[in-house]
């Protein structure tokens, strides 16, 4: 970990310049409490370090930031994947009660706000192209992921017969895509703290040959990395519940998306689904008479 500590602050310092005394004092105090410090504001910081707050202002100025929100969105960036759970936890410490429910609401709203403003809308029309032409979809959402892997199965089972959930519940996740090839799609979706067994999924899949698509939270991600094609969400979160509403909003997108594309066999296969919902009594709905 403190190899890890080292390397933030070394990110960091874009500058390369020789710290102050004051400044040093900054820095370590940061290395030492990052999962808390990362989201003080400058007055704050500089009253927990014992300087001014313009001495922090100047801080993030000589380790090379326009300002201090600049210098604050990066050391966040960096140690969004270190947090343990007690850590992420403890930042929702300083939320009073009756803040909760808006500073949740405002986070997500946030999110899908910075995420509308950061994700490629290309390269979102090209994992359309892809997603259609793959011969067997494969969708893996492992831990926290796995809720809303699994909202994207169940809606893509309607536009395509080809749709494979793969997940830890249903056994080893390396039998499940044993047979992924050039032809097939893994569509793999993990956030911080990212899923070892979802990285090790994806490199199997590449090096099968087959496209996989990530989604995540952005360039910094190992998920990226990992990619063929990459869509990002912002999962900023208020405490130690990762915020999906973000990366739902863009399933929500990706699957109007295919749904358009496939607009004819869609109709043809609603129209059947209805009649079996309605002899069925799938759903609540007025009794006939």
């Amino acid at each position: 970990m403190q190899e890890n500590l080292q390397e933030l602050l070394r990110h960091l310092n874009q500058s390369g310049k020789r710290l102050s005394k004051s400044h040093k004092k900054i820095a370590e105090y940061i290395v030492e409490n990052y999962s808390k410090a990362v989201f003080m504001t400058a007055s704050t910081l500089a009253e927990k370090v014992g300087v001014s707050e313009s001495t922090v202002v100047r801080f993030a100025a000589a380790m090379g930031y326009d300002g201090y929100p600049q210098m604050q969105k990066a050391l966040q960036e960096l140690v969004r994947h270190w947090l343990t759970a007690v850590q992420r936890f403890e930042m929702a410490t300083d939320i009073g009660p009756g803040e909760v429910l808006s500073t949740v609401l405002n986070e997500d709203m946030q999110n899908i706000k910075t995420t509308i403003g950061e994700i490629d809308a290309a390269t979102f029309d090209v994992v359309v192209q892809r997603i259609s032409a793959a011969r067997t979809i494969y969708v893996m959402g492992l831990r926290s992921a796995a809720p809303i892997a699994q909202f994207l199965c169940y809606y893509l089972n309607f536009i395509f017969d080809n749709v494979r959930i793969v997940s830890e519940a249903s056994g080893d996740v390396f039998e499940q895509i044993s047979r992924i090839n050039e032809e097939d799609l893994l569509f793999a979706i993990s956030f911080p703290r990212y899923s070892t067994r979802t990285l090790e999924a994806m490199n199997f899949a590449r090096n099968r040959g087959a496209v996989v698509v990530g989604l995540t939270d952005g360039p910094m991600s190992p998920i990226f990395q990992a990619s063929t094609l990459c869509l990002t969400a912002r999962t900023d979160m208020a405490s130690f519940v990762d915020s999906m509403a973000a990366p739902l909003s863009v399933i929500n997108a990706l699957i109007v998306a295919l749904g358009l594309c496939h607009r004819e066999e869609l109709s043809e296969h609603f129209q059947l689904m209805e009649g079996i919902w309605d002899e069925y009594r799938v759903y609540v709905g007025k009794d006939k008479e």
